[in-house]
């Protein structure tokens, strides 16, 4: 198992943060603005004290190190996601699929929106778990690179597959199996990010896009094309188009695909790296094409005639946020009773049908057409099993890896 040390973050890793908190995931809720119900720009902060030193070194921890489960007693449990990430009825002051759990069990969801970063929220609680002490949260949701330092670290808990008989028989394929967490023993996805080509028809003016090669080579689109902020996303994308597997890659693979894309920046191809910002470049035709993320081209559709994506024949890159227990949560069992209610198909088209992200729940077809037949027959929130296949994972880094793959990311977009 891997030692906590204390954060010292790098330059390039505090570049990547801002970045975020400027115009990457972070800059925006996790629905597009786009959405009339959705807000604005999240609240910053919290990003200084991820600058500092950190906290004393805890030693090796204990896996999966729970404190005794008051679920049987304590009809509650505590859920902290990420903003906008969860169905709201027309008043905006409940969540009907949470309000229907409690109805069902009798526990009450104390659900809080308290998670804009994923950094910052590791620095919110990280204290709490390498002392080993309760973070006062039984659930909680992680993009899949920080859900896997959590299990490294022995952070979070393994889960009781007797709890979740509908997640384990309804999680898709594509979600099954990541490097870093096969068999999904510790997290079950909350929701999929796909990343795929988006394109405004109008702009092209015929002008055929369908892989990264025709964003960084076809002289017709110099200067209207954007690549994403978020290095994961713009590199998997770029090693899948040279024929790399993201979830295999080698360091000399990242430097060849830096080096494509720098070409692109030095012949003045890309016009820019962008955040969720790009959603007005591409509807107003400043960039004619974009690596884009499904969750808002859903939106761009919605609205907009002239926009489209494409799924290059190479694939396209997958990440997801996940459901995690940690460390000395009082409420284990209430809280695997929660995930498992989000694998019954009528549930999570409920939820699919509001924040649009990719579902990781199979046998949600029939049900999400009960409540929108245009989401379910919409393969960037129901992927068939053609799309599934060509579906990737971003490989789990090190952190002597991820210190080197920003720093490079970082020069290459000029953050």
């Amino acid at each position: 198992m891997e030692q906590y040390e204390p954060d010292r973050l790098t330059p390039a890793q505090v570049a990547a943060i801002r970045r975020s908190y400027r115009n990457g995931r972070a800059a925006l809720t996790r629905r597009s603005l786009l959405r009339a119900s959705a807000g604005g720009a999240l609240t910053l902060g919290g990003l200084g004290a991820l600058s500092a030193c950190g906290i004393p070194a805890a030693g090796k921890t204990a896996g999966g190190t729970s404190a005794e489960d008051h679920s049987a007693k304590e009809k509650t449990v505590s859920f902290s996601n990420w903003t906008e990430y969860m169905d709201v009825d027309d008043s905006g002051k409940h969540h009907p699929t949470l309000d229907a759990f409690t109805q069902r069990t009798g526990i009450k969801v104390k659900y809080t929106e308290d998670i804009n970063d994923n950094n910052e929220f590791f620095g919110k609680i990280k204290p709490q778990l390498a002392a080993g002490q309760d973070t006062g949260r039984d659930l909680i949701v992680l993009t899949d690179w920080l859900a896997a330092r959590l299990i490294r670290l022995g952070w979070v808990q393994k889960l009781d597959p007797s709890h979740l008989p509908h997640a384990f028989a309804n999680l898709s394929p594509q979600f099954r199996t990541p490097d870093w967490d096969p068999g999904r023993a510790y997290s079950y996805p909350w929701q999929g990010i796909s990343t795929v080509i988006a394109y405004n028809k109008k702009a092209l003016d015929g002008v055929e896009v369908k892989s990264v090669s025709d964003l960084l080579d076809n002289p017709k689109l110099k200067g209207r094309v954007g690549f994403l902020t978020e290095m994961r996303d713009t590199m998997g994308m770029t090693l899948l188009d040279m024929g790399k597997d993201p979830g295999r890659f080698t360091d000399d693979d990242y430097d060849a695909a830096i080096a494509r894309l720098q070409k692109g920046v030095d012949k003045g191809q890309i016009r820019r790296f962008t955040g969720n910002d790009y959603t007005s470049d591409l509807t107003k035709g400043d960039l004619a094409a974009c690596l884009a993320w499904a969750g808002d081209v859903v939106q761009l559709k919605a609205d907009s005639p002239d926009v489209d994506f494409v799924i290059p024949d190479s694939g396209y890159l997958t990440s997801s946020d996940n459901l995690c227990v940690p460390n000395k949560a009082r409420h284990k069992t209430n809280a695997e009773r929660l995930i498992d209610y989000y694998y019954e198909p009528p549930v999570a088209a409920q939820l699919a049908a509001y924040i649009n992200y990719v579902c990781p729940v199979d046998g949600v077809k029939d049900e999400l057409a009960k409540i929108d037949k245009d989401a379910a027959a919409n393969p960037l929130i129901l992927p068939d099993k053609a799309m599934q296949a060509r579906s990737h994972s971003f490989r789990s880094l090190s952190q002597k890896e991820e210190t080197a793959y920003e720093t490079k990311f970082a020069k290459l977009t000029g953050a």
